[in-house]
């Protein structure tokens, strides 16, 4: 051995142990091994468990249904084949009599009728489908002390078979390495652990990288394909969502081991736990990960019945290998599960409020997911917004007493009115995209059409004298639409920015501070505030949702009035970068004052007749309208108004900016759930109420129904004879490539019979028994000598077991294309190794979502720049509808998958030859192995060929490295080699003559594309 495992396993008497229902007597063809098989594929289409395709009332699956009495005498007599009609039938030579009849084309061999002919005399006992029964730890056989590689030497043994030698250190470190991380071990990690004499030098690099963060990203991949994880929503429209945070969940939880029971129970029905905390209810986002329908002509209703089923054959399928939907229309062919059972776990998931209605990414329930930032922001928000607010209450009923001698001088006409502010002259306006004219008021017209989005600069006239505010006047004409201020939709604009400048007779310009702003109006969520801000998101507009009837004005304070000198102007920069399109301004009036505060209320026609009414005639609107000009006309209230409006706006966005992840809840009353006749939501039959399938241990739960949290924790129940068993194989595929039972995600009736049934119990259990501990599961099976062995296959291997489903050697098998692309990141030293986060835009052909989408996507596709690119494959955004093609070996993630997609497609080297962030890798990877040096091509050659394959290469493969390099020398000149070099972002390593450097770099394209760089060994 080459080097020992301490791990120790509980010794388990043989008294206490099950005997397997893989073990039938050797004499006589065990039922599950031998004859169920047989059935299921010959007899149980039409003589198996659907009543309503049952022929001559003849049922097969059942031995109550084939020792019945039928007309013909009963169909098996146990013990007496003569005697049975079923073995007449299949011996019979009359081709309307014979079973299976002509007309289905199948057929039994002579050994096959034999093993029926032997089973009937041995008394025809019938058992239960293996995978339906409890699962019981076997008695494992002595030998090394490692169970796994006991079970497995027994049954090699039967084939006259033994495990392969084990594989040599450095390949055995790769393969845990992408198994564990899915990434390659660095050159480090490889010298430290070939050179650990220790005994558990195994042990210790296991336990590390089960410790490592990126092992929670690699084991999150399988499940979001499972999940049927996506950015988007699917369907035509295929809207994007933020489902992310649910993502970045599944990473942590892996990385702290949450045990899977428990992991089971949040992701179906953490809403429903007692006092259920955030991170529960954000697990139930796995539910709410199915596609959502928004197109035109869908209609609701059965909208949410497939968003229901979606959910009740995902769960059927992850935690059961169960083919629920085949029980959609009808009763299951072959697996014992009706058509009612499959409505009765519809009935679980069918109290969700969610009615199917419109396409919303957001569809409630939803709840927040803020990053550790954002949450401490908005704490902070939640505790100064009152805290001003209620300052602001304090300071109004402080100045409240002076309101009536206010009006009274409004009224009077003594107040600061229009005969305070002096209009402006203009002088020019720099708009490179829009034409004015300066009218007789002295306001500016645009004139022609208007750009989607656009800036003014302003050069204004300025009297000498002290400024303290501006005014800037948005007035109707009718040349905008529908008469309002705009040549916008709906005569709207959004001013994103406001800047004001002085320019003095010396020529020197100065920004000028502005403190405050207030408008007579302001559009929900577009207070005149943001337009102080540097977002293009926010701004000042003033729509109230009918054609803009009167003209609006912004008045924007000084902290202290400045003094202008004479022959100065005043620049204001006056921006529209709404992503509304045409909302900039089209006739404004700019006005300037020395007074404090200034006012904008004689702008507001409203405000002025409000003013004018008695008190006791005033509405509550114009009482309210009075009463906040009089507040904001006191310097300290305005200031401190200004800064609660502020303070609101961040929170509005910061609340708008946070991710809503779609979660589970159940309505307050109860929807009836029915069976629908072939599925159609349109057809609903008898009432069901929620239960589990009968072949299943009962859920019993007293005085009232089952929910979600009863089916979960049912699932994860010690006597469910499915979820262990059904989890331990996925992870055995992870590993191995192919699970124990080849169909993850069928194991019903037709299911093969596992060739190491009894290590696929033993598994489940220790799984179970250990407290459903993911990581203890998979270091169980990385220790073992099984996992150990040597993937070298001699032609005896071979021919006695090509797919090496007996386990003889170790796995070998092409990496899946996500863990290619970060392999290729990784040896190139340019991956990011950023946990979470919002989905990246790596590079992708340009055109590809607008092909799927008719050209009707309002976003097209902008790869990232900077780091985004070289993130880790798993937060690449994924469009449902355009699954990003680099990974066109995965699962579309349309709905749920667990089985395994592999391909050697030569289409593949499209992407490992072509796509941009190979040329990259490459071009660093040649970058790093020189080292700075360009003298010595064949050691920089060498370097990266083991900095990828972990081990120096042959003299054969040192002399093709350099054939290649001369002929990619020859092949370049300056010009193409920077061509070359520029692909992708990374910059060329200035370090290396750029024919050199792109010489290396093709060489290193080959390494990363040669078949055991692109395989597991």
């Amino acid at each position: 051995m080459l080097f020992p495992i301490v791990m120790k396993f509980p010794a388990v008497p043989f008294a206490l142990l099950a005997i397997s229902p893989l073990s039938p007597a050797a004499d006589v063809p065990g039922f599950n091994s031998d004859i169920r098989p047989l059935l299921s594929d010959r007899c149980f289409a039409c003589h198996g468990f659907d009543a309503n395709t049952r022929e001559a009332g003849l049922r097969l699956d059942t031995p109550e249904g084939a020792y019945a009495e039928l007309e013909d005498g009963p169909a098996i007599v146990p013990g007496k084949p003569d005697e049975s009609s079923v073995w007449k039938r299949i011996m019979s030579k009359d081709p309307e009599v014979v079973m299976p009849p002509s007309t289905s084309h199948l057929k039994l061999s002579d050994d096959e009728k034999d093993l029926i002919r032997r089973w009937i005399e041995g008394g025809a006992k019938y058992e239960k489908h293996w995978t339906f029964v409890r699962a019981e730890r076997p008695d494992v056989p002595e030998g090394s002390g490692h169970p796994i590689d006991d079970l497995v030497s027994e049954r090699l043994r039967e084939d006259s078979l033994e495990l392969s030698p084990e594989a040599d250190r450095r390949t055995l470190i790769r393969r845990l390495s992408f198994d564990l991380r899915g990434l390659p071990p660095t050159p480090e990690e490889v010298e430290a652990f070939v050179s650990d004499p220790a005994d558990d030098a195994w042990e210790k690099v296991v336990d590390r990288f089960l410790a490592d963060p990126a092992f929670g990203e690699r084991m999150a991949w399988p499940w979001l394909d499972a999940a049927r994880y996506a950015d988007t929503n699917g369907f035509q429209g295929d809207d994007e969502r933020t489902m992310w945070p649910w993502r970045d969940w599944v990473v942590d939880v892996f990385n702290r081991n949450l045990p899977y029971d428990d992991f089971t129970v949040w992701q179906i029905a953490g809403d429903l736990l007692p006092d259920a905390t955030h991170e529960q209810k954000l697990a139930t986002g796995f539910l709410r990960n199915h596609a959502i329908n928004g197109e035109g002509g869908s209609i609701p209703e059965e909208n949410r019945v497939n968003y229901v089923m979606d959910m009740s054959e995902t769960v059927g399928t992850v935690w059961m290998g169960l083919t629920l939907n085949c029980c959609r229309c009808h009763d299951h062919k072959y697996d014992p599960l009706s058509q009612k059972e499959y409505y009765g776990l519809f009935d679980f998931f069918n109290q969700t409020p969610v009615d199917g209605s419109g396409g919303n990414p957001q569809t409630p329930p939803v709840i927040s997911a803020p990053s550790e930032s954002q949450a401490e922001r908005e704490l902070e928000l939640a505790k100064r917004i009152p805290e001003l607010e209620s300052q602001l209450k304090i300071l109004a009923v402080k100045v409240g007493p002076g309101q009536a001698n206010w009006e009274n001088a409004r009224t009077s006409g003594t107040s600061a009115s229009d005969s305070s502010w002096q209009t402006l002259d203009i002088e020019k306006i720099d708009s490179p995209h829009a034409d004015f004219r300066i009218l007789e008021d002295k306001s500016a017209l645009v004139v022609g059409p208007v750009p989607d989005r656009g800036d003014y600069g302003v050069t204004l006239t300025a009297p000498p004298g002290p400024l303290a505010a501006l005014r800037l006047e948005a007035l109707r004409h009718k040349s905008m639409t529908q008469g309002g201020i705009a040549k916008s939709d709906s005569g709207n604009f959004v001013l994103t920015g406001f800047e004001l400048f002085v320019v003095g007779p010396d020529g020197k310009r100065s920004k000028l501070p502005i403190k405050a702003a207030e408008a007579t109006i302001e559009q929900r969520g577009l207070p005149v505030s943001a337009a102080l801000d540097s977002d293009p998101a926010t701004g000042w507009a003033v729509w109230q949702g009918k054609p803009i009837d009167r003209d609006h004005a912004a008045v924007f304070r000084l902290p202290e009035p400045v003094l202008i000198p004479a022959g100065s102007t005043l620049e204001v920069r006056l921006r529209h970068q709404s992503r509304y399109k045409k909302h900039l301004l089209g006739r404004f009036r700019i006005s300037i004052t020395d007074t404090a505060p200034p006012a904008v209320d004689r702008a507001d026609p409203s405000l002025a007749t409000a003013i004018r009414i008695p008190v006791a005639n005033r509405s509550k609107e114009q009482a309210a309208l009075v009463r906040s000009a009089y507040l904001e006309s006191h310097p300290a209230y305005a200031e401190l108004l200004a800064e609660v409006t502020r303070l609101r706006v961040e929170r509005d966005k910061l609340t708008k900016s946070v991710p809503k992840v779609m979660i589970m809840a159940d309505r307050e009353k109860r929807r009836d759930s029915f069976i629908l006749a072939i599925g159609s939501y349109e057809q609903p039959g008898e009432k069901v109420e929620a239960h589990t399938p009968a072949t299943l241990p009962p859920l019993n739960v007293e005085g009232r129904p089952p929910n979600r949290l009863d089916l979960a924790r049912w699932l994860v129940s010690r006597d469910h004879p499915l979820t262990a068993r059904v989890t331990v194989n996925r992870f055995w595929q992870d590993l191995f490539g192919i699970g124990l039972i080849k169909s993850p995600e069928d194991f019903g009736v037709q299911s093969e019979i596992p060739k190491h049934g009894q290590l696929l119990d033993w598994l489940a259990v220790e799984f179970m028994e250990s407290g459903w501990d993911t990581k203890h599961l998979l270091k169980t099976i990385v220790t073992s000598r099984t996992y150990r062995q040597s993937s070298r296959a001699t032609s005896e291997l071979l021919a006695a077991d090509p797919d090496n489903r007996l386990l003889a050697r170790g796995p070998r098998f092409r990496l899946p294309s996500w863990m290619i692309r970060d392999q290729a990141l990784a040896v190139s030293g340019l991956l990011v190794p950023e946990i979470g986060g919002e989905p990246v835009f790596p590079w992708q052909p340009p055109g590809l979502w607008a092909e799927v989408t008719f050209g009707r996507r309002k976003k097209s596709y902008t790869p990232d720049t900077g780091e985004k690119l070289r993130r880790r494959s798993l937060y690449t955004f994924w469009r449902r509808i355009s699954a990003p093609p680099m990974f066109f070996d995965n699962a579309k993630r349309e709905m749920c998958e667990v089985g395994v997609g592999r391909t050697n497609s030569p289409l593949h080297a499209l992407a490992t030859l072509n796509d941009p962030i190979f040329a990259e890798a490459s071009r660093a990877l040649a970058s790093r192995a020189s080292e700075g040096r360009s003298d010595d091509p064949a050691r920089t050659l060498a370097r990266a060929f083991e900095i990828v394959l972990l081990r120096p290469p042959s003299e054969i493969e040192s002399a093709v490295l350099m054939d290649s390099y001369r002929e990619a020398r020859s092949a370049f000149d300056p010009e193409t080699a920077r061509e070359f070099l520029s692909i992708g972002e990374t910059p060329a390593d200035p370090e290396l003559d750029p024919v050199e450097h792109a010489a290396l770099a093709a060489v290193c394209l080959s390494i990363l594309n040669t078949d055991e760089t692109l395989t597991k060994e």
